[in-house]
C-alpha cells in the first residue's frame, strides 16, 4: 500500500491509497498526473483532501478484505472528502463498493480518464455514482498521463493491458477485460522521456505482458519492444515484470540475450509441480517443457536470475502432488519463490471444484513452500558473496544506508560508514558482495 505524497498547499487536493501489482501502482501515479494537471495537488492520507482515491485489488479474497479495510479506514478519516474507489475489486464487484457508507464514486479498470467529471457530477447530485461498466467490451488500452513525477528510482513503464488465458483459478481476466497492447510509439516516446528524466532503469509491466502486440498490426511483439527499448541510449538497464512459459519465443530469448541492458532476472509463473493439478488449473504447459525452458535460458544467461509463483493448496491437490511441487521446485533453484494459499474467487471454474482443500493444510503447505524458498532463495544470493555486484541506489534513510538491487534483483544494503561513501540515489556503484549486504542471510 503507498500513497504518493508532494508538499504544496494550494487548490484543491487529493490522496491516492494503492494497493496490489506493480500495475496499479503505475496507474495510480499516471492519475495522481491527471488531478495535478487539472491544478489538484497531491497529499498524504493522513492530509486533510478534498477528494481520495483508493485503487483496489482482487487477486484474492486477501485482496477484497484489505480493500474493504482500508476504503472503511478513508471513509472514517476523511468524512468531508469525496472517497472514490476505482481498480480491480471495483470492477469485479461494484455493488458490493457502492454499499460500503461513504464511498461517493466506483470507478473500474476503464474510462479512468472520465473520472474528473464523475467527481463534477457527485458533487452536483450529491449521490453516489456507479461508472463501472463490462470490462469485456473494452477494445482498446487506455492511455493514460504520462508519468511525470514518479515517486521511485526504477520507473515503470505500462505496455499491456488485459489478458485471454482463463485459468480456472484466475479472477483476473474479469476484473481487467481481453488483450489489448500500447502502442509502440506510444511506450517507446515515454520510454524516452522517463531515460531523459534521469531514470535509468526502466521495468516493463502489463496483466500478460508476454502476449505484448498480438492485437497490432506490422508485426509488433515484446522481443520486437525489447529490441527499440534497448537503443535508448541513456537507458541502462530495462527489466521485465512477470511473463508466462509459454510466451518464451526464440526471437523473446534472442532479444533478452544480445542485449546487456536487459537484466538477467525473468519472473516465470509455475503455479504447480504437479502436471494433474496444471492441467486443472488449464495452464498450457507441462512440467517437461518448463525445465526445457529454464534449461535453454540458463544456457545461454550464466547465473540467471528466476523468479516464480506458487499456489498451495488448489482443489484437487493431494499430498502426492503436494510432495512433487515441493520436489520439482527445490530443483529449479529459483532465486525467489512467491507463495501463496489457494483463494476461491467467484465466478471462476475453480470456486465449483468439489474438492476444495482444507484451511489448515493449505496453511502448512504454504509453510512447506516457504521453507524450501528460503533455502533456494539463501543457495541463490550466495553465488555472489565476495563477487563485485552493480547496485543501482534507490533509497537512502536519514541516517545516510542505502538500498538497492542488482541486475538480478538481490537487494543490497549500504552502510553510510562502508567505505566513506555518501550514497546518491539513481547512482551505480559497485562493491563487493559481504554477507552483511542481505539481510536476513
Amino acid at each position: 500500500m503507498s500513497c504518493q505524497v508532494e508538499q504544496v498547499k494550494e487548490h484543491l487536493s487529493v490522496c491516492f491509497v494503492t494497493l496490489g501489482c506493480k500495475v496499479n501502482q503505475t496507474e495510480s501515479e499516471a492519475m495522481a498526473q491527471l488531478f495535478r494537471e487539472a491544478d489538484y495537488q497531491v497529499v498524504g492520507a493522513s492530509e486533510e483532501t478534498d477528494v481520495v482515491v483508493v485503487n483496489t485489488c482482487t487477486v484474492t479474497n486477501t485482496g477484497d478484505s484489505k480493500s474493504r479495510q482500508v476504503i472503511r479506514r478513508m471513509v472514517k478519516t476523511h468524512p468531508e472528502s469525496i472517497v472514490v474507489v476505482m481498480g480491480c475489486y471495483a470492477q469485479t464487484a461494484p455493488g458490493e463498493v457502492l454499499g460500503i457508507e461513504g464511498v461517493d464514486l466506483v470507478l473500474g479498470t476503464q474510462d479512468r480518464l472520465k473520472i474528473l467529471e464523475w467527481i463534477e457530477r457527485v458533487k452536483e447530485e450529491q449521490d453516489p455514482q456507479n461508472a463501472v461498466h463490462g470490462i469485456r467490451e473494452a477494445k482498446e488500452f487506455e492511455e493514460l498521463p504520462q508519468l511525470r513525477e514518479e515517486h521511485r528510482t526504477r520507473a515503470f513503464l505500462k505496455i499491456q493491458e488485459g489478458c485471454n488465458q482463463f485459468c480456472t483459478y484466475c479472477i483476473i481476466p474479469y476484473a481487467r477485460g481481453p488483450l489489448r497492447s500500447r502502442l509502440p510509439e506510444m511506450a517507446i516516446a515515454e520510454a524516452r522521456r522517463l531515460v531523459e528524466a534521469g531514470y535509468p532503469e526502466i521495468v516493463l509491466t502489463g496483466i500478460h505482458t508476454g502476449f505484448y502486440g498480438q492485437d497490432l498490426e506490422q508485426g509488433w511483439n515484446l522481443a520486437r519492444l525489447v529490441r527499440e527499448l534497448v537503443k535508448i541510449p541513456q537507458l541502462r538497464r530495462l527489466r521485465l515484470s512477470s511473463i508466462e512459459p509459454m510466451e518464451y519465443t526464440p526471437e523473446l530469448i534472442e532479444s533478452i540475450v544480445s542485449s546487456d541492458k536487459v537484466c538477467p532476472h525473468l519472473h516465470m509463473p509455475l503455479q504447480s509441480g504437479s502436471d494433474r493439478i496444471l492441467t486443472r488449473m488449464r495452464r498450457p504447459y507441462s512440467l517437461s517443457e518448463y525445465r526445457d525452458l529454464l534449461d535453454r535460458l540458463r544456457h545461454q544467461i550464466p547465473n540467471l536470475a528466476v523468479t516464480t509463483d506458487i499456489i498451495a493448496g488448489f482443489p484437487g491437490e493431494t499430498e502426492e502432488d503436494h510432495a512433487a511441487t515441493l520436489a520439482f521446485v527445490k530443483s529449479c533453484d529459483f532465486s525467489g519463490i512467491n507463495v501463496f494459499p489457494y483463494s476461491k474467487r467467484k465466478g471462476t471454474p475453480a470456486a465449483d471444484y468439489p474438492d476444495q482443500v482444507l484451511k489448515k493444510v493449505k496453511e502448512q503447505r504454504v509453510k512447506d513452500l516457504l521453507a524450501v524458498a528460503r533455502d533456494s532463495q539463501d543457495a541463490f544470493v550466495r553465488r555472489f558473496i565476495g563477487k563485485p555486484v552493480e547496485v543501482l541506489i534507490e533509497w537512502i534513510d536519514p541516517e545516510g544506508n542505502a538500498m538497492g538491487h542488482t541486475p538480478h534483483y538481490l537487494q543490497v544494503h549500504l552502510s553510510a560508514r562502508e567505505e566513506g561513501q555518501a550514497w546518491v540515489s539513481r547512482q551505480f556503484v559497485t562493491v563487493v558482495l559481504k554477507e552483511e549486504h542481505i539481510k536476513g542471510l
